[in-house]
């Protein structure tokens, strides 16, 4: 069975940082694309960023580009979102995915599966 546990979300002040981290289980978590989506209370899911199986290339929606870095530990099975500059735009859900394909191609598409996500607020 497929689990991702997300942790590492919570209130933080504008311009502030965070680190989500999420730990992976039931599936080869070194041979998949992984990434995080985002999820504002009335809008649709969002990919922020996907990360190959092997930390070749990643690929970050233009809105966090330079600002959230994405990584993973294969030998944990663990991935993890550096969230710095925060702005209150980036007030979400965060959940940690599979992602179908790498690269902004597989932004095109939904997860194949995510986790119960993580609750970050960013507060002016």
């Amino acid at each position: 069975e497929v689990q991702l546990v997300e942790s590492g979300g919570g209130l933080v002040q504008l311009g502030g940082s965070l680190r989500l981290s999420c730990a992976a289980s039931g599936f080869a978590f070194s041979s998949v694309a992984m990434g995080w989506v985002r999820q504002v209370l009335g809008k649709e899911l969002e990919w922020v960023s996907i990360i190959t199986h092997n930390s070749g290339s990643t690929y970050y929606a233009n809105s966090v580009k330079g600002r959230f870095t994405i990584s993973r530990d294969n030998a944990k099975d663990t991935l993890y979102l550096q969230l710095n500059s925060l702005k209150t735009e980036d007030t979400a859900i965060y959940y940690c995915a599979i992602s179908p394909y790498s690269g902004d191609f597989g932004a095109r598409f939904p997860p194949t599966a995510r986790g119960q996500g993580t609750q970050v607020t960013v507060s002016s």
